[in-house]
């Protein structure tokens, strides 16, 4: 096979940028899949730039997710032609990543692109959509229903908040959405949020327990944002705790929890297993199925391209998903 583009990182300084590799200079595994799309998380950016230790190793094609067509495989369930996504695995962390003409993983890292979505829908929902279902799939296995009230997603214009608001309001749950953003409102009401708060306006507090509000949360931010949630969730609410843009540490107490019976939910997409891992996609293009990807995708980039959205990424002024087209 000749040489095909990729973009590739080298070190962490952020000296990275699109060259001709070979399939020699990919990370070992069974399958080879000629790629189709990516798309742009949050991790993507910070690898991208270097301003985030994400690679663990160099030099490494960036790129956390990828979907397309199996070009070659020594696992006779996965068949020239098929169509793949590989999403929550190691990409661009220990193993070359999605953006690349070509992309080799093992076998256990393919999934098959369910019914009902194609190559480009599932680089539009990608882990953050994944995680974005994982997390209000465990809420409802811990008992959220929308009977109980109002769900608050915070972080809401990026793309796990933008995606989880166009879940829940799908399954029947009134969302409120807050963002720091005041041009974004109409953006959020149109793919289900029924209100709009500015983070601007709110008043966190500061006691142990604050009035309770909200029957659960999808929380992107980590920080002090979650730490409020847990202090105004109603009793026996959940809250899926997904990112941590807003800082890592978490500054609260026990009484939330011992008090109200809240529950703090982590989730990782990458340590989820193969099966609840598919029954998650089916789900996604099913009844937990995203009915305003047209408006959530913002922007479509090639490989070189991608920069201005890994800085609009990290300066915060990105909303919603960019979908990378691999193919020049």
């Amino acid at each position: 096979m000749k040489t095909f583009r990729a973009f590739r990182i080298h070190d962490t300084e952020g000296h990275a940028g699109v060259e001709q590799v070979s399939l020699d200079d990919l990370s070992p595994g069974e399958v080879v899949i000629k790629a189709a799309y990516s798309d742009i998380n949050y991790k993507d950016a910070l690898a991208g730039t270097g301003k985030g230790k994400i690679l663990r190793k160099f030099p490494l094609i960036g790129g956390i997710d990828v979907s397309g067509t199996v070009a070659a495989s020594t696992d006779p369930e996965l068949r020239e032609g098929d169509e793949v996504l590989v999403v929550g695995r190691g990409l661009s962390e220990t193993h070359d990543g999605g953006y690349s003409e070509y992309v080799r993983v093992p076998k256990e890292w393919v999934t098959p692109v369910p019914t009902g979505l194609s190559l480009f829908d599932v680089m539009a929902l990608g882990t953050a959509g994944f995680t974005a279902a994982l997390g209000i799939y465990q809420m409802e296995h811990n008992g959220q229903e929308p009977e109980q009230g109002l769900i608050v997603v915070n972080g809401a214009t990026g793309g796990v908040g933008s995606l989880a608001i166009d879940m829940l309001a799908g399954r029947g749950y009134e969302v409120i959405a807050i963002t720091g953003k005041p041009d974004a409102h109409t953006y959020l009401t149109e793919i289900g949020a029924s209100q709009v708060r500015s983070r601007h306006d709110l008043d966190m507090g500061k006691h142990p327990l604050e009035k309770a509000l909200w029957a659960g949360a999808v929380d992107s931010l980590g920080g002090e944002p979650l730490a409020w949630l847990t202090r105004t969730v109603k009793p026996l609410g959940n809250i899926a705790s997904i990112g941590l843009a807003a800082g890592h540490a978490l500054n609260t107490t026990v009484m939330p929890f011992i008090l109200r019976g809240i529950n703090l939910l982590g989730i990782n997409s990458s340590y989820c297993p193969n099966g609840l891992r598919q029954r998650i996609w089916e789900r996604l293009a099913d009844d937990m199925r995203a009915h305003h990807l047209d408006k959530i995708v913002t922007a479509t980039a090639s490989l070189e391209e991608m920069a201005p959205v890994f800085d609009r990424l990290l300066a915060g002024t990105a909303t919603g998903r960019t979908v990378v087209k691999i193919e020049p």
